[in-house]
């Protein structure tokens, strides 16, 4: 078999060296350099699937390939194998086919568990609970599987069933399943809502197909509970996606037939105009659009330019600084390229991207300095500025949470505890605004993580040591050693410590957990706005009209 399989290998080889050699030949009179490259890529490919001292899948030289001659380009242009393509479906579209749940492995390797059941998702409707662990699926012993093998198993064609045994984790006990796939589709929009009396607020995740749609649901949804005065739109952590939905919602906000973005690149096919092509839902309610380092792309289009049309004024952090543009290219046997074939230009005429790939050589990412920054101008004359990313009008500086509190949370301990503290308290009602857990159940949770290894050094301890390894180094340490010998008397880092120190920050995680198993996604959204500083702020803008207004007519964005 193995020798059969070499022979079609070497086969199909020789097929593409042919086909390259045709393509060289007229190549040579377009680009002499590229056919010459090309048929030594496929030679090298040939002779290292046929020399190589270990057998090497022809498959993995060209993953391996493709990945070298991408590497120096930008992180975006990338090769797509058909394996892989399956997994860009679910990113670019939102959907796939499975039960509708995320999982994730316990940290003790007892299993895998159901992390979250989607609202509404074949996994909800069966009953499925954060917590509980896949014992089998179809008849297949799974409780030494991984989380990437226990997904496969789940995913399917919708319409087809998967038999499941689960051990739930309320009682205990092992149950039988039978759930039919669907195809699931993850929202975009995961939460709107009143915020203040007539503020309304909506969380907009990112752009997958059809995400559209369920921003337009979610305003209309707004007005029908009531006047609608202000509205709040959070990009913030949006790392974008489909540019063409990112186009359509504007249209909600904008005049019909506003030029929203214009995309340029090096052939006449990739230049391109995009306007509005529906009369605005909301013409002229007040907004305020709320940004971070981490909105991108299709966000970063949506704010561009509802700030250049002084639509709605910016909030937060300055945002990453994505410009540019990717097309899928077929390669053959349903492998795609993805490429990036443009920039994109918001209404003003800039270009938020931020780095220039194309001055370095791929160790190096050169930030564009500011003495090529542009001035730009908004539809109302405030200066704005390209090659950073979008500066927000009303700068906010960021909340931070723990790395101790995060480490908590990413090494399982919170989802441990509270599959506990659910069986202690089957009955609990929980809202969403006002939940918290009580002194007591945080006291719990100390005790719970007494024997818990968590490898956590904070900053400052770390920055101690070095110190004092410097000063032994420079032989300051005897003069130091006092003071160092102060301070690290005062730093106390244990877990204990830390689990006083961070008591807020852990509570809020505990806090939010519970919220989900009870309320889902959109439940942890609405819980986190009670404290969220950012919207109360953005509540306040919206409710000082003289302020707003002078913001969209007279202030103008700083470079930095």
């Amino acid at each position: 078999m193995q020798r059969v399989n070499g022979f079609l290998r070497r086969g199909a080889v020789v097929a593409v060296i042919a086909l390259v050699a045709i393509g060289g030949l007229w190549a040579t009179k377009q680009d002499f350099g590229l056919g010459r490259n090309m048929e030594i890529m496929v030679n090298l490919m040939r002779e290292l699937s046929l020399q190589y001292v270990d057998e090497v899948a022809p498959d993995k030289l060209m993953k391996d390939g493709a990945t070298g001659i991408v590497r120096n380009l930008d992180p975006y242009t990338t090769y797509m194998s058909e394996s892989e393509m399956n997994d860009f479906e679910v990113l670019a579209t939102g959907k796939y086919g499975g039960i509708g749940a995320t999982i994730r492995m316990k940290r003790d390797s007892s299993g895998v568990v159901i992390a979250q059941p989607y609202k509404g998702s074949p996994s909800d409707l069966a009953g499925l609970k954060i917590g509980d662990r896949f014992v089998s699926i179809d008849g297949e012993d799974v409780t030494k599987c991984t989380s990437a093998e226990i997904s496969s198993k789940l995913k399917g064609t919708p319409g087809t069933k998967v038999k499941l045994s689960v051990e739930r984790v309320m009682t205990g006990k092992v149950e039988e399943l039978e759930i039919e796939r669907a195809r699931i589709s993850i929202p975009g929009v995961p939460y709107a809502g009143f915020v203040a009396d007539g503020i309304g607020y909506i969380r907009h995740n990112d752009f997958t197909d059809g995400c559209y749609d369920e921003m337009r649901a979610a305003v209309e949804r707004l007005r029908s509970q009531g006047e609608l005065q202000g509205l709040i739109l959070d990009y913030r952590d949006n790392g974008g996606g489909s540019l063409p939905e990112a186009v359509k919602i504007l249209s909600i906000f904008l005049p019909k037939d506003s030029k929203v973005v214009t995309m340029k690149g090096r052939t006449e096919r990739s230049k391109r105009e995009y306007v509005t092509e529906s009369n605005p839902v909301l013409p002229d309610v007040p907004m305020v659009a709320l940004i971070n380092p981490n909105s991108a792309s299709a966000s970063e289009i949506v704010c561009g330019a509802l700030q250049d049309m002084d639509r709605a004024v910016l909030m937060g952090q300055r945002s990453y600084g994505k410009g540019l543009v990717q097309s899928l290219v077929p390669l053959g046997y349903n492998a795609y390229a993805k490429i990036t074939t443009a920039k994109y230009y918001i209404p003003s005429g800039r270009c938020v991207q931020r780095i220039n790939y194309s001055a370095h050589d791929g160790s190096n990412k050169e930030i564009i300095p500011d003495s090529l920054i542009s001035e730009f101008k908004t539809r109302n004359g405030r200066k704005v500025y390209d090659g950073k990313g979008l500066m927000p009008d009303v700068k906010i500086e960021p909340e931070y949470i723990s790395s101790f509190a995060m480490m908590l949370y990413n090494l399982g301990y919170v989802e441990d505890f509270l599959d506990g503290y659910m069986r202690r308290n089957p009955n609990l009602q929980v809202d969403n605004r006002t939940f918290s857990i009580s002194d007591s159940d945080y006291e719990d949770f100390v005790k719970f993580m007494a024997d818990k290894d968590v490898p956590y050094e904070s900053r400052t301890r770390l920055a101690l040591e070095s110190l004092k390894k410097m000063a032994k180094e420079e032989r300051y340490d005897s003069d130091f050693s006092d003071d160092l010998q102060q301070i690290e008397s005062k730093l106390k880092d244990q877990t204990a410590d830390n689990l006083r120190h961070y008591r807020a920050e852990v509570m809020d995680l505990l806090n939010g957990d519970v919220v989900l198993r009870h309320n889902y996604l959109e439940g942890v959204v609405e819980h986190n706005l009670m404290s969220d500083s950012t919207v109360m702020k953005a509540v306040e803008l919206l409710r000082d009209g003289e302020r707003y207004r002078k913001i969209l007519t007279e202030q103008h964005t700083s470079k930095n």
